[in-house]
C-alpha cells in the first residue's frame, strides 16, 4: 500500500509539474558568472534558501520581488519579475519552474538569468538592486516580413516610445504598460514595455530607450520583436500576445480644487504637471541621443542573444 500511495504522489508531482510547463514558456538563460562555487557549499546553501523564499513570495501583487540570503563572500542577492498583465496563479507558475531550471542549467554558476514569456528569475553573488542592468541580453524577432516596412518602422518607433514612456511613469508597484494602434482598417500593433519596479522613473526610461535604440538591428520589418534586459524588457506584435482585460483602466485625471474667491490651480497639480513634461523631455532627449548614435553606427550582424551561457 505503502508503494502504491507513494506512486500516486509521484503522478500527481509529474503532472503539476506538466501542468506548469504547458503554461510557462522557456526562451533562454545565461550563466553569466565565469565563477563557480563547490557544491554543498556555503553559498549554495545560501542560493537554496534564496530561491526557496523568492518562490514562496511569488503571489505578490506586483508581480515583482527582490531579497537576499548569506553574509559577505557568500551572500547572494536574486529577484523576479512577473508580466505585468499576468494573474498571480501564472506568475507563481512561472517563478516555480524557474528556481528549479536555473539550477538545472546552471548548476554551479554564482550569476545567472533565465527568460520565460510570462517572466524572468536573476541571482548574483553581487548587488543588482536598484541597478540599470543591459547585459546579458537577449534578442527574439518574428521571422515573418511585413509590408511596407518604412511606413511600419516608424509606427513601431513612435509607439514604442508612447509605451515606454507610460511605462516609466506608471503607478508603484508596477512599471508596465501596453498600446494598440491601429496600421490599417483590419490591421493593429500591439506594443509592451516594462521595468523592474525598483528602478526609478527616469532610470526606466533610459532602459527602455536604449532597447528601443537596438530593435533596427534586431528587428526591422519584422512582424514582431523583442529586446530583454535583465531591467526593462520591450516587445511588439501585430496580434494581441497580452492580456488587456487583466490591466485596470487608466485612473481619472486628479480634480482641479479651486480656492472661493480665487483662480489657478492647486500647488499639487502644478508640481505633478511640472514633473510629468520633465520626464518627458529627458525622454525625448535620450531618444534624439540614441538616434544620432544609431546613425553613426550601425549594426553589421543580427544577434538573437549576447552573453554566455
Amino acid at each position: 500500500m505503502q508503494t502504491l500511495a507513494s506512486f500516486i504522489i509521484l503522478l500527481s508531482l509529474l503532472s503539476l509539474i506538466m501542468n506548469i510547463q504547458a503554461q510557462v514558456t522557456y526562451r533562454y538563460h545565461f550563466c553569466t558568472n565565469s565563477t563557480t562555487f563547490t557544491r554543498n557549499s556555503t553559498f549554495q546553501e545560501n542560493l537554496d534558501v534564496l530561491l526557496s523564499s523568492l518562490s514562496s513570495n511569488s503571489t505578490h501583487l506586483s508581480g515583482f520581488y527582490n531579497t537576499s540570503a548569506g553574509q559577505v563572500s557568500d551572500n547572494v542577492y536574486g529577484l523576479f519579475l512577473c508580466r505585468g498583465d499576468l494573474s498571480t496563479d501564472v506568475c507563481k507558475d512561472c517563478v516555480t519552474l524557474a528556481t528549479q531550471a536555473i539550477i538545472q542549467r546552471c548548476p554551479t554558476q554564482r550569476e545567472a538569468i533565465i527568460f520565460y514569456d510570462e517572466c524572468l528569475l536573476r541571482y548574483s553573488n553581487q548587488f543588482i538592486f536598484s541597478r540599470m542592468a543591459q547585459e546579458p541580453v537577449l534578442y527574439l524577432l518574428n521571422s515573418q516580413n511585413i509590408t511596407d516596412q518604412e511606413r511600419f518602422n516608424e509606427i513601431v518607433d513612435t509607439t514604442m516610445d508612447d509605451t515606454a514612456l507610460q511605462a516609466a511613469n506608471a503607478s508603484a508597484g508596477k512599471k508596465f504598460a501596453i498600446k494598440k494602434v491601429n496600421i490599417t482598417q483590419s490591421q493593429s500593433l500591439y506594443t509592451l514595455a516594462q521595468c523592474t519596479p525598483d528602478i526609478s522613473v527616469s532610470v526606466c526610461g533610459q532602459c527602455l530607450q536604449l532597447a528601443i535604440s537596438r530593435l533596427p538591428g534586431c528587428c526591422s520589418g519584422k512582424q514582431g520583436g523583442r529586446v530583454l534586459f535583465p531591467s526593462c524588457n520591450i516587445r511588439y506584435e501585430i496580434y494581441e500576445f497580452y492580456n488587456a482585460t487583466a490591466l485596470p483602466p487608466p485612473p481619472p485625471p486628479p480634480a482641479v480644487t479651486r480656492p472661493q474667491g480665487k483662480s489657478g490651480v492647486s500647488k499639487a497639480t502644478i508640481i505633478a504637471i511640472v514633473a510629468s513634461v520633465t520626464a518627458s523631455i529627458l525622454l525625448i532627449f535620450m531618444r534624439y541621443y540614441l538616434r544620432c548614435r544609431r546613425e553613426r553606427k550601425k549594426y553589421g550582424t543580427i544577434r538573437e542573444s549576447s552573453g554566455k551561457e
